[in-house]
């Protein structure tokens, strides 16, 4: 074989590598990215139903939240439809925003659970941790300045402690799983105030 012929070849072969191994990384990301967020959608549906003094709007978004709720019960243990019900029922906007925001608050827990579980894989760990951050951020403007500069320190913290695979190995690091749980405890002692 010819040498320039050869270096076709081979640019050729690394092209389609980089290409799949792109296409793969990107489709891993979009997959586990893709849809939208029941708890943030019904949450907004709340609010906004709140703010206009509707309970039974209130009550029809809630409503859609229930296979949420059935699983943070059933999987977390943490029982957020009877104080909803009782909420909606007594017509207590604030104990509904605060059922809300406790949700929020298991969804981070979970998402980042689930990132500690798969800190070997670097895609699946850094898009668990970017959806905790989705839903850390409605609740940033309940924080005082205090908490809101901890929590942000924490968020950091996690994300760096998954690690980064790096580029053809440069800038690579591993996770670190003891930083990693200092860092998520310290977020989640950091929001459970508003629990």
């Amino acid at each position: 074989m010819k040498p320039i012929t050869f270096i076709r070849v081979l640019r050729t072969l690394l092209v389609l590598s980089l290409g799949m191994m792109f296409s793969a990384s990107s489709y891993a990301y979009s997959y586990a990215a893709a849809g939208k967020e029941p708890v943030i959608d019904g949450r907004e549906a709340i609010l906004m139903a709140l703010s206009n003094n509707d309970f039974a709007a209130a009550k029809v978004a809630a409503d859609d939240l229930q296979e949420e709720f059935v699983y943070l019960l059933k999987e977390h243990q943490v029982d957020l439809q009877t104080p909803m019900a009782l909420a909606l029922e007594n017509k207590d906007a604030a104990g509904v925003e605060a059922v809300m925001d406790r949700a929020v608050i298991e969804e981070i827990i979970r998402r980042l659970d689930g990132a500690g579980k798969n800190l070997g894989d670097y895609q699946v760990a850094k898009v668990l941790v970017v959806k905790s951050k989705l839903f850390l951020d409605l609740l940033m403007p309940k924080l005082d300045e205090g908490q809101r500069q901890q929590a942000t320190t924490a968020i950091q913290g996690v994300l760096n402690a998954i690690g980064n695979p790096g580029v053809f190995g440069v800038g690579q690091a591993p996770a670190d799983p003891e930083v990693f749980k200092q860092q998520r405890e310290l977020l989640i002692e950091t929001i459970s105030t508003l629990k």
